[in-house]
């Protein structure tokens, strides 16, 4: 593989910042005047999330923000491949490369919402097959991008004779970014076939994901990213070190801070991710508690980073944007 334009330019820079949204339910009216806005801040990408039995489907929202916006990158972080015949999700991705001018991230991750599974009737299989079947899936996705029809039959998807056209616009196709930080299946998955990976310090404790382990634990999955590309033969640097924060939360002051908790926790979020996330995996604060957060995340090797947010939350996007982003180097 070679290394993605878009990897090439975010590397030789400070790390960028790229924010997903979460919608609130009368929000998809007013997505095309946010991705405006989020555009105008200057973060380097809008994101959003593939849960479809919950929340607006996130290739018509990305196709809403194409056609609003001019520069910033559009994706989803991530796509959940057992959702979507990898030939489809091709179809999707190249029009979204085509209508946007060659500004798609396509995320791609195995998924893990059971009861969502359940709701699409999808069969949830075991962790190694649903990774098997995103390793199938990127072979399909690329292979229908080239200039053959192209045919592939695995264990899990089919396809014959099928080319996208017209294809992606980005030279290479859009890159790849492979979500989940799995030390044995995933981050090997990302050396052998992803353009960047996406990870954090979260585990699950009963139930509930929590932050352990600070800048440690990102140093020690990068080392394994590491390993992984040396053997298969890949220099690690073109692999793009990203980071995934579950919700962020920022107010000028103590008081604001709490009174705004106060009032998101009023209604659940339509995230399932924030929903099971736990007190400790939420990042919360003023911008300069914040800033020495994402600093730490920097020093561990972090080059970019995927931040959640509420929509309607435009205190916390602007105060991202001025107060910290400028500070990360």
């Amino acid at each position: 593989m070679a290394q993605h334009p878009w990897v090439a330019a975010v590397a030789a820079g400070p790390p960028r910042f790229g924010v997903q949204l979460v919608l609130p339910e009368d929000g998809l009216a007013r997505l095309p005047e946010t991705a405006l806005y989020v555009e105008s801040l200057g973060f380097d990408a809008l994101f959003i999330f593939d849960h479809p039995a919950l929340h607006p489907d996130p290739w018509i929202c990305l196709a809403a923000a194409a056609v609003a916006t001019k520069r910033i990158r559009l994706g989803s972080v991530v796509n959940c491949v057992p959702y979507r015949h990898p030939a489809h999700l091709a179809r999707l991705a190249a029009d979204l490369d085509c209508l946007s001018n060659g500004r798609l991230i396509l995320g791609l991750g195995a998924g893990w919402l059971q009861p969502e599974f359940r709701a699409l009737d999808v069969p949830f299989l075991a962790a190694p097959e649903r990774l098997a079947a995103l390793a199938e899936a990127i072979e399909i996705i690329q292979g229908v991008w080239g200039p053959e029809r192209f045919s592939f039959e695995g264990a899990h998807f089919r396809t014959e004779a099928m080319r996208i056209t017209p294809p992606p616009v980005q030279q290479l196709g859009p890159p790849i970014l492979i979500g989940g930080g799995g030390e044995r299946l995933t981050l090997r998955l990302v050396a052998r076939h992803g353009d960047a990976c996406n990870i954090n310090e979260l585990v699950l404790v009963d139930g509930k994901q929590e932050r352990v382990g600070g800048g440690e634990a990102i140093r020690h999955k990068l080392a394994v990213l590491r390993e992984h590309c040396a053997a298969a033969d890949r220099p690690y640097d073109e692999v793009l070190r990203t980071h995934f924060t579950i919700r962020l939360v920022l107010a000028p002051s103590a008081s604001d801070l709490a009174a705004k908790l106060a009032r998101q926790s009023a209604a659940p979020s339509a995230s399932p991710g924030t929903r099971r996330a736990g007190a400790s995996a939420a990042v919360t604060g003023t911008p300069a508690q914040v800033l020495n957060y994402y600093q730490e995340m920097a020093g561990a090797g972090i080059q970019y980073f995927v931040v959640q947010v509420a929509a309607d939350d435009l205190e916390t996007l602007e105060l991202l944007a001025t107060e910290i982003m400028p500070r990360i180097a």
